[in-house]
């Protein structure tokens, strides 16, 4: 029997009864249910033997026992059988036959009947079965600690409560489900939040790459969709490297580059990020290599990233072997942000491989979003930086919105003042440890 037309009869079989559609309040009684399943019988002595060799046959149900207790018979024990795979004894394969020959076992088909309750049945056919046929069912979440970040559809909405209680039941150590009701606040990077089911508490304790961050989820920004993103960029540091984060939340990116024993200046405007990245560097015991500010990011590109990086490209910046790395992360706004670095520092400008390297993070809805942000990021420095940058796909936000990451070393003509600038193009050559994808 082809194995999607298994799949379409198990999932009718197995789904909840059709009485539950349209339940807005969670009764878990209702999803009570009885199926007729066929078992064979065996002595208990064999049944660990032929379980091995009745993997085939066998029912296939995560959170149904397939052997149970024979309540005639308590030396012997009955083997739950897929009910679309085993018919009759002659729905045996041969080597199955064979199997049972040998152990003395009669072929001969019972039929059981099985009580299905609310704890047998996913989260996604639960809720396939309460929302109006047809719509699309979502149980996918972000999962930050104990709590479970939904981002519900419209239909979905007169359904937030039960479908935020069955996200509970049905994910251990979830304890709270919440709802974003509108878009990111991109002055604080947070959003408003509804609890949907479960506790109150938002304060929550993360693991990601081996570090451990704690925050207040309702107040500060946190994707855990972006741990890969940040592994990629802290592998690009070495030992000694410096980093500039412009917009650096609760310390995702400041603190693994710090355990690498890498200088880190970490800032957020966000009153609730900057104290909780000073927690978080201390948790991780990193406070010594971080210097945390809570300042506007214009304002930290102008104060102490301009301080610092007179210093370090400065006269004696020759002798200088690391490298300096500027993270903005505010996907909505950074690129803006890319102004300020026109003609930022004075002085002679340093050699081009000691030029700072950005890594600015965009979206874009464009067809050619990798063209698209090269194009925004080279018209706010008023260069092209098509021949010298590289992009990486970071993640698909929503159909057609990409989330995008443009690297490229700031050209001494844009960097520093009184230089002559190409607006067509510039003599650095593309960075080797990156990609351009096209």
């Amino acid at each position: 029997m082809p194995e999607i037309e298994t799949d379409q009869r198990d999932s009718e079989l197995f789904s909840p009864p059709s009485n539950v559609r349209g339940m807005t309040k969670l009764d878990r009684t209702a999803f009570k249910k009885t199926v007729t399943i066929p078992v064979l019988k065996v002595r208990k002595e064999i049944v660990n033997k032929l379980m091995r060799s009745l993997k085939r046959a066998a029912l296939q149900r995560p959170g149904i026992k397939r052997v149970i207790e024979d309540p005639e018979d308590e030396e012997s024990r009955l083997i739950m059988l897929d009910p679309y795979k085993i018919f009759t004894d002659d729905s045996f394969e041969r080597a199955e036959l064979s199997i049972l020959k040998q152990l003395n076992v009669n072929p001969q088909i019972s039929k059981y009947s099985l009580e299905l309750t609310y704890e047998n049945f996913k989260s996604e056919e639960i809720l396939k079965a309460v929302l109006p046929e047809g719509q699309d069912v979502t149980s996918g979440f972000s999962r930050v600690g104990h709590i479970a970040h939904l981002n519900l559809r419209d239909h979905q909405l007169p359904f937030k409560h039960l479908i935020g209680q069955v996200m509970i039941d049905k994910n251990p150590g979830i304890t709270s489900a919440v709802n974003k009701i509108n878009n990111i606040d991109n002055t604080y990077r947070n959003f408003q939040m509804e609890v949907l089911s479960g506790e109150e508490n938002m304060m929550t304790k993360v693991r990601e790459n081996s570090y451990t961050y704690e925050f207040d989820f309702s107040k500060v920004y946190w994707n855990p969709r972006l741990s890969t993103e940040h592994s990629r960029i802290t592998e690009l540091l070495k030992s000694g490297d410096v980093l500039f984060d412009v917009f650096a939340g609760v310390g995702p990116f400041a603190v693994p580059v710090a355990k690498k024993n890498c200088t880190v200046f970490a800032n957020d405007l966000n009153p609730e990020s900057h104290k909780w990245l000073l927690h978080n560097c201390k948790l991780n015991k990193v406070d010594q290599k971080v210097k945390v500010f809570n300042l506007d990011g214009k304002d930290f590109l102008q104060g102490p990233v301009r301080e610092e990086l007179m210093q370090q490209l400065g006269p004696l910046s020759k002798e200088r072997k690391h490298s300096v790395h500027i993270v903005m992360n505010l996907p909505a706004k950074a690129i803006e942000f890319l102004s300020v670095f026109k003609s930022l520092l004075d002085g002679p400008p340093c050699s081009t491989e000691l030029l700072p390297i950005v890594h600015c993070y965009s979206f874009s809805k464009d067809p050619n979003p990798a063209k698209d942000v090269q194009q925004q990021a080279g018209a706010v420095l008023g260069i092209s930086l098509e021949a010298c940058s590289s992009i990486h796909p970071v993640r698909n936000v929503a159909p057609n919105k990409e989330m995008l990451c443009i690297t490229f070393r700031i050209p001494a003509a844009v960097l520093y003042k009184n230089q002559t600038l190409n607006l067509e193009n510039h003599d650095d050559p593309p960075l080797k440890r990156q990609r351009t994808e096209k």
